[in-house]
């Protein structure tokens, strides 16, 4: 019961978060563009969330041990540190696009930025099941396998994909064009945690170096 309120109260947490940057900065409750973004997220990962506080304890302690405080190492701290700010600054953003309406972003195309939320979210909780390692922060255990098939088969990095998903999807969701130019800070970020969590993993994690001549690309199939 203890894990099972710690993942309803993260989901409530996470629910402020967005509703404090989305709704305030939009100077106005009626934008339901954040609102079926706020519950496609919180329905999404509530769900997931309640199984392993009830099954897989273990993997909702991984989870939810994030932050910058939560990394080990020190390039880490910087990277999620950014990330959060680039986050924060971007939901401002593209509540304020909705505000003063800078873009006109039809609904047909809304849809489609809910969907890569969804379908980007759905992606990132599959790789936790397939990987009950898959922490919030860049750690390796002692007892921790390779996992090498379902979407690792695919690319190294298949949350981060998710991840690239939401990203996309996140700013059309929220009603914003604008909201399109934090990709590109928000992949070089990403790209710089890749790059050290390989470090990490080829030097801590048996068979890793193997595996990356098996799966070539880190991020999108087929790219990088």
């Amino acid at each position: 019961m203890h894990d099972t309120l710690k993942a309803v109260t993260a989901s409530l947490l996470g629910f402020a978060y967005f509703g404090v940057l989305l709704f305030l900065p939009a100077g106005t409750f009626d934008y339901w563009q954040a609102w079926v973004f706020i519950a496609v997220f919180v329905l999404v990962t509530v769900v997931p969330g309640i199984y392993w506080a009830m099954r897989r304890p273990e993997v909702l302690r991984r989870r939810m041990n994030a932050g910058p405080m939560a990394e080990t190492r020190p390039a880490q701290k910087i990277v999620v540190s950014c990330l959060y700010l680039c986050l924060t600054a971007w939901l401002v953003v593209c509540a304020l696009d909705h505000r003063f309406g800078w873009s006109n972003v039809p609904t047909a195309v809304v849809l489609v930025g809910i969907v890569l939320v969804a379908v980007g979210l759905c992606i990132t909780m599959l790789v936790v099941q397939q990987n009950s390692f898959a922490a919030a922060n860049i750690t390796v255990a002692a007892d921790q396998p390779l996992v090498s098939t379902g979407l690792y088969g695919f690319v190294r990095h298949p949350m981060y994909f998710g991840a690239l998903m939401m990203m996309i999807g996140m700013p059309l969701a929220l009603d914003s064009y604008w909201g399109l130019l934090f990709i590109i800070p928000s992949v070089i970020i990403l790209v710089v945690r890749i790059l050290d969590e390989e470090k990490a993993l080829q030097q801590e994690l048996a068979g890793y170096r193997e595996y990356t001549q098996k799966v070539h690309h880190r991020l999108v199939p087929g790219i990088w």
